[in-house]
């Protein structure tokens, strides 16, 4: 066995969910792996976040259980590669102690700004003209009004909680924030720091803040962490979190990646055009590119990439798998006087196969999965989730099939506009993420979209898998297109063509329900 074959990667993957924490090959096998979970705080207003301290508890305490049962030896460990959920904030000491709790990626109470900062006289899209097109020149895209990005959230601290505006040292991502609970160091990837939009995207290989974007978005630079790449080497961990870890003082703490750019990278698509679906909390269509482009209209922009001089077609489909977790928890097992049975402990594995029980279509019920609202292809928070066209014939388990199905046909609607934009049809799609271990679903997402879906071998830990292969590349082990060549493929679903008119006649209906209630929405959930 080579050098390099004995040298192991933590990755950490933080979702919204909780961590998951892997050791893993700088070629990116995973050997072992871990799970843990993290409580999300609902607040009044759209506000939704997460304690940054039980993040760190919740991954300490999965590393060491791992490191307990695991058999690879501790100095064997050579680096720790994170990746986590994006579009995040946590404003930070210059000890990197956190301020607040973190501002997650579905929290909108930032969207007022918004106007204060993208308007103009003239507009489009709700966009200043002047201001939309200097936006996307430089950046890529302009901040969606949703109130869902970076700069939305420092923008809610700097007028709402300005207390913490002006005790930050920095405003840093879930995944930045770790790698300075870890080093000491502050610091953004070129791909971690791009929904802030306040840096010129235009030359791929010197990505650097923009002065005019910093004055339009009214961030002081200084509260904004230094640049590197997601392939660099941030340092050492500090020696008492390597104490606290159980980790070698000389364990190497790499840059890292947000969580929809290492899933590129673990679906084995590193190369242009080869697409992969993620199916986790939220979910995107998603693949490298190798142009700047921008669809204002449907929230899709090429973006830095972790992958150095490379760009990467960006979505985000808003729920995915809550939905599901949605169905467990609010509706089927929710804890109130009517519950009289215990949560059974295998009930996702219990909806796959009351799923496969119904045929294709939910016998016309449709669920339309936008429960935080939806970013892409529409961005708007407004939006809200509900079962459509249920009658006394319906039973709960048309409903639970009607979630996996109206999960993909939202996925449908994003696709036509990805490979509208990447300007050809992807031929297959590699799918990830936990709902990929979901047979059924995996098969109807190959009829809904009428494509054949790959699912990837361990499609859970694809994104720990990407982190890992980063790891590699930073420490010069592998490279991108050698570790990608070696991600197997557990099983390709091909779509059923008897399926075809009636996910066809559905997901047309889907559509017309957006366009019919989508004010109404508006109406009932505009914030104040």
């Amino acid at each position: 066995m080579s050098e390099n074959d004995q040298q192991v990667v933590l990755a950490i993957d933080l979702g919204t969910s909780g961590p998951k924490v892997a050791l893993a090959t700088l070629q990116g096998r995973i050997i072992d792996a871990g799970v843990g979970s993290s409580q999300t705080i609902l607040l009044p207003h759209g506000g939704v976040e997460q304690d940054p301290d039980a993040w760190w508890q919740a991954i300490k305490s999965v590393t060491q259980e791992l490191l307990a049962k695991s058999s690879v030896p501790r100095q064997d460990i050579v680096a720790v590669s994170c990746t986590t959920q994006w579009s995040g904030t946590v404003p930070v000491d210059k000890e990197g102690n956190h301020l607040s709790n973190a501002i997650i990626w579905m929290d909108s109470r930032g969207a007022k700004y918004i106007p204060g900062i993208t308007g103009g006289p003239l507009k489009i899209e709700g966009y200043g003209i002047d201001k939309l097109l200097t936006w996307i020149r430089l950046t890529g895209g302009i901040p969606e009004q949703s109130g869902k990005d970076s700069i939305a959230h420092i923008l809610y601290l700097k007028h709402e909680k300005p207390h913490i505006y002006d005790a930050a040292y920095k405003f840093l991502e879930p995944k930045d924030y770790l790698n300075m609970r870890l080093t000491g160091l502050p610091a953004a990837s070129f791909d971690s720091i791009t929904l802030h939009w306040v840096t010129d995207n235009r030359d791929i290989n010197h990505i650097v803040y923009n002065d005019k974007l910093l004055r339009w978005t009214q961030v002081d630079r200084e509260k904004l962490p230094d640049l590197k790449r997601a392939t660099d080497v941030l340092g050492p961990l500090k020696v008492e979190v390597a104490a606290e870890l159980g980790l070698p003082c000389s364990v190497q703490v790499v840059m890292g990646t947000p969580d929809i750019f290492s899933a590129a990278i673990g679906s084995g698509g590193v190369a242009d055009f080869k697409a992969h679906l993620y199916i986790g909390t939220s979910s995107w269509i998603s693949c490298h590119v190798p142009f700047k482009k921008t669809d204002v209209f449907h929230k899709i922009a090429s973006l830095p990439s972790a992958i150095p001089g490379r760009y990467f077609l960006s979505n985000e489909q808003e729920m995915a798998g809550a939905c599901l977790r949605y169905l467990k928890d609010n509706i089927l097992f929710h804890a109130d006087e009517l519950q009289q049975e215990m949560q059974q402990p295998n009930v996702y594995q219990a909806f796959d196969r009351i799923a496969e029980k119904v045929p294709a279509g939910s016998n016309r019920v449709i669920f339309t999965p936008w429960l935080n609202g939806e970013r892409a292809p529409v961005d708007d928070h407004t939006l809200r989730s509900g079962f459509h066209n249920i009658s006394l014939h319906h039973s709960r388990e048309h409903l639970i099939r009607a979630v996996y199905e109206g999960v993909a046909y939202n996925s449908r609607w994003l696709l036509g506009h990805a490979e509208k934009f990447a300007g050809r049809q992807f031929p297959a799609i590699n799918i990830i993420g936990g709902g990929a271990k979901s047979d059924i679903w995996c098969q109807i997402y190959a009829d809904v979209l009428n494509r054949p879906m790959r699912q990837m071998k361990d499609p859970i830990q694809a994104n720990a898998r990407g982190a890992a292969i980063l790891a590699g590349v930073a420490l010069g082990a592998t490279t991108l297109e050698q570790a990608a060549s070696q991600i197997e493929v557990s099983h390709e679903y091909q779509p059923d063509p008897a399926n075809r008119r009636i996910y066809d006649e559905l997901f047309d209906a889907f559509l017309n329900i957006y366009q019919k209630n989508h004010k109404i929405y508006a109406r009932l959930n505009k914030l104040g």
